[in-house]
């Protein structure tokens, strides 16, 4: 069970954006009820700690993982900092910054450009829309983090409720713009 789970974590870490290792030692830090020091992930995982050590530098720097000292252990121990909803807001920002940022950045600058002719203010057209839309997503995803878990869980539970309620909306303005017009 927890082996299927860990090696899972892996193959989706890597569409995270770290690498399958990183992934499999943080999936098995998460199931993990105490925190695990390099030679207990190594051996867990069949990977050299070498290789741990570099994976323990990598989720630190995503901001991922806490060390542990413990009285009388001179090995460094590590755990997930914060829950699943940190973890997830953690991912979430930091591929924000890694990704979404220099893209935006890119953007703003090439839509600062004056078009040379028309297929250069066509591509910036659609530049535009692309800058936009991420600006629009990035401001949306913010204000979800901002929000506590017990809501956000709540809003997300509403997900298709709230897509019906918009397509009712748009129905009755159709419905009273129709009316408008045969009374005309």
């Amino acid at each position: 069970m927890i082996e299927s789970f860990v090696f899972h974590f892996g193959e989706m870490g890597s569409r995270w954006g770290f690498n399958r290792t990183v992934g499999q030692m943080y999936a098995l830090m998460v199931v993990s009820d105490k925190p695990l020091n390099a030679g207990q992930i190594a051996e867990a995982l069949n990977i050299s700690r070498g290789n741990v050590s570099m994976g323990i530098k990598e989720l630190q720097s995503w901001q991922l993982i806490q060390q542990h000292h413990i009285p009388g252990d001179r090995k460094d121990y590590f755990s997930p900092k914060g829950d699943i909803w940190d973890m997830a807001n953690t991912v979430f920002e930091e591929r924000r910054k890694r990704e979404v940022d220099p893209t935006l950045s890119l953007l703003r600058d090439t839509l600062l450009e004056k078009p040379a002719n028309e297929s250069e203010a066509y591509a910036q057209e659609r530049m535009r829309e692309i800058h936009d839309l991420l600006e629009t997503v990035t401001q949306w995803a913010g204000e979800l983090q901002r929000m506590n878990p017990e809501k956000l869980s709540t809003l997300m539970k509403l997900g298709a409720g709230v897509a019906r309620v918009l397509e009712f909306k748009e129905q009755l303005l159709s419905s009273n713009e129709s009316k408008s017009e045969k009374r005309d």
